[in-house]
């Protein structure tokens, strides 16, 4: 029984063990009840079946809701004899079966969590209970064996479930853990060696110029590329958000720098959308206004429950003014484009440019 299942279902196969000799003593100390022969018969079924599931709990194959079926009905079959094997059955006495009922119940709560123990228990209480109100009436029902049993499959399905999520969790943490080891390993030997040729090639080529500038253009992407495939990715965020900084490193090329923490920048998915959609404008301005191959650089950050998203450039600058020309023009890519969605989102857009001194564009929303 490999995983972290083993111990519970060697535990349950413990108290079958234990809970088995319980009813075999009370057996003895009455004297076989009214009825030894039929008694007798009813502690060999209940030997018998706990020793095949210990077995076959212990077979991960054999594990699964045709064999706790079974578990259920002989359990509460053995526990319907009593009133055969002991006479006349008072609501105070214990049934022949004594405490063994709560095995099934347990291995219900081992496989399928709190609400498959809930449920096996009710079975076995509503047995235990009718046995009990036949002779006496439903007044004089004890109630406190009930309550033990749905206590039992709660509380031990809760903490089987509990502990399987923090297995898979586990594992996944060590199979990412390995993942990025292996990628730490690559991407030394891939920056030792591919990603400085790379960049030898853009920096000369820009220095001849000619074709050469274009070869090394053509490298500069490459080596962009190479460097966001032996990146270390972050576990994907959870469902409904998106990290703003994996949209971000979208951009990234051998004109654009993208520098983002390495922990995730966990936004609602449509606002790291919208962010996003504003970082591309804005590089598409510099892109029209600096020139395509122009540099641009894009950082992001998280601080004081702010995401902030600064794009910058090296360009000709925004000439005072410029901004409110262009749109009483009708030219809204920084009034809407950026802006726009910056406000709709409850942020703030800063631009400080001077001509000849290039831009940078702030943007600011709430983390949450």
């Amino acid at each position: 029984m490999a995983g972290i299942e083993g111990p519970f279902w060697r535990a349950v196969a413990v108290f079958r063990v234990a809970s088995l000799a319980y009813a075999v003593v009370l057996f003895a100390r009455a004297g076989g009840y009214a009825h030894p022969a039929v008694g007798g018969l009813v502690i060999g079924v209940m030997a018998l079946w706990t020793a095949a599931t210990i077995f076959a709990y212990s077979v991960e194959e054999f594990r699964g809701r045709p064999l706790l079926a079974a578990d259920m009905l002989v359990t509460v079959g053995c526990l319907l004899a009593s009133p055969a094997v002991q006479g006349a059955y008072r609501p105070g006495d214990l049934p022949v079966t004594g405490t063994w009922i709560g095995g099934a119940v347990l291995a219900w709560a081992v496989y399928g969590g709190r609400r498959a123990g809930a449920v096996a228990a009710l079975v076995v209480a509503s047995a235990d209970l009718w046995l009990r109100a036949v002779p006496g009436g439903i007044e004089t029902l004890p109630i406190n064996g009930t309550v033990l049993l749905f206590l039992a499959g709660v509380v031990v399905g809760h903490v089987a479930r509990l502990a399987r999520t923090a297995e898979e969790r586990m594992q996944r943490a060590i199979e990412m853990e390995a993942a990025g080891r292996e990628r730490e390993r690559l991407a030394r030997g891939i920056h030792d060696s591919v990603l400085q040729v790379l960049a030898l090639v853009q920096r000369r080529g820009q220095e001849i110029g000619g074709e050469a500038a274009e070869l090394g253009r053509l490298a500069g992407e490459q080596e962009a590329a190479l460097r966001e495939l032996v990146r270390l990715r972050p576990e994907p965020p959870a469902a409904g958000t998106a990290d703003l900084g994996a949209l971000l490193h979208r951009y990234g090329s051998a004109t654009v720098t993208v520098s983002a923490p390495a922990t995730p920048l966990t936004l609602p998915a449509a606002t790291a959308a919208e962010v996003s959609a504003a970082v591309g404008a804005a590089l598409d301005n510099v892109a029209r206004h600096c020139g395509a191959r122009a540099p641009a650089w894009v950082f992001a950050e998280a601080d004081d429950g702010l995401v902030t998203v600064t794009v910058r450039d090296d360009g000709p600058g925004i000439a005072p003014g410029r901004l409110e020309e262009a749109a009483a023009d009708g030219r809204l890519g920084v009034a809407q484009s950026i802006r726009g969605r910056i406000t709709d989102l409850g942020g703030t857009v800063t631009v400080i440019s001077a001509p000849g001194g290039g831009t940078e564009i702030e943007m600011s929303v709430p983390a949450g």
